[in-house]
């Protein structure tokens, strides 16, 4: 039994060692913040302190008397993926952006708190470093979520809101679950996908956000990897996937009492247009508009369509002209 007992620690020790030195070959290490800040970080980005150890990447951008436009990125992105809109919209609009926690250049949280009330806590302590009063606050996916949990949060600085592809409806149970929320539930396994990110990851997952897939080239694979291994976002996002979701409920989509605009890619794989119709159906007099042959990102696979209608519906539902 001692001989047997011997053979197998001698096994044990083997797999250790074969597996740290498989963690070792493919392990891929955490970005250069200088670089990082240095490629993806040019005026006008600036990196502000909000308190608590938390310093946000950030771009405020167009006329500083104009009405204020907020933007909130989706899970994995940031604040890069607006930039088709404030190409097209900083002329009229103030333009704010940022990454939020857990993403970009900002970070992980000092605090490891990825819930939804941190991420609002977040927005607020934006909307006050930067003086602001009231704006329109626009979020995708992720970002969807938190835009309307803040305008419930804090009704009065929220003119109006625009839901793009947004999280929201109700979800079906942890076994039907995206394959990285589940990752997040396993002890080892996540751990090891905090060292072992490989660029295939993204290249063979960023297509699907879009309807034209080749709109994921190999600048945009970068980006999102590069950001991806900046230090400490693989275990943030790993922390907000083990973060137990919040949906919305009739209720609470129920009291939001502002304009607000819906807009959705008719061939969204990621979250499908049906959610835009069932959210559409619980915000009393929300307007919604699907475009067709579009992903899950919009305002980069309709650029010029979804910026014109944002400015439509800013223009004659958020602050109509006088009569």
């Amino acid at each position: 039994m001692r001989r047997i007992a011997r053979i197998l620690g001698f096994i044990i020790l083997g797999l250790l060692l074969i597996a740290g030195a498989a963690l070792l070959i493919f392990r891929n290490p955490d970005t250069d913040p200088a670089a990082m800040r240095a490629k993806y970080a040019p005026a006008p980005s600036q990196f502000v302190d909000l308190g608590g150890g938390l310093t946000v990447h950030l771009r405020d951008t167009g006329p500083r008397d104009a009405p204020v436009l907020m933007l909130l990125h989706g899970s994995n992105a940031s604040l890069h993926t607006w930039q088709p809109w404030a190409n097209r919209l900083e002329q009229r609009y103030r333009v704010i952006r940022f990454d939020q926690i857990g993403h970009g250049l900002t970070g992980p949280s000092p605090t490891r708190d990825y819930s939804a009330a941190a991420f609002i806590d977040t927005v607020e302590k934006v909307r006050v470093k930067l003086g602001l009063d009231r704006f329109v606050l626009a979020g995708n996916s992720m970002g969807g979520g938190v835009a309307w949990r803040y305008a419930l949060a804090h009704p009065a600085h929220v003119s109006g809101l625009i839901l793009v592809d947004s999280v929201g409806q109700p979800e079906p149970g942890v076994d039907n679950a995206p394959l990285a929320f589940r990752v997040a539930r396993m002890p080892v396994i996540k751990n090891i996908a905090t060292m072992v990110t490989p660029r295939s990851l993204i290249a063979d997952s960023l297509p699907a956000a879009f309807s034209n897939p080749k709109l994921a080239d190999a600048k945009m694979v970068d980006l999102y990897w590069e950001l991806l291994l900046y230090p400490g976002n693989r275990a943030a996002t790993i922390d907000r996937f083990a973060t137990k979701p919040e949906y919305a409920t009739p209720e609470r989509l129920a009291r939001l009492a502002l304009p607000v605009l819906i807009l959705w890619g008719d061939e969204d794989r990621l979250i499908p247009a049906s959610s835009a119709k069932w959210l559409q159906a619980r915000i009393p007099g929300s307007s919604l508009i699907v475009y067709p042959k579009t992903g899950h990102i919009p305002m980069e696979e309709r650029a010029d369509q979804s910026a014109a209608d944002v400015h439509r519906f800013i223009e004659t539902k958020v602050q109509p002209p006088q009569r």
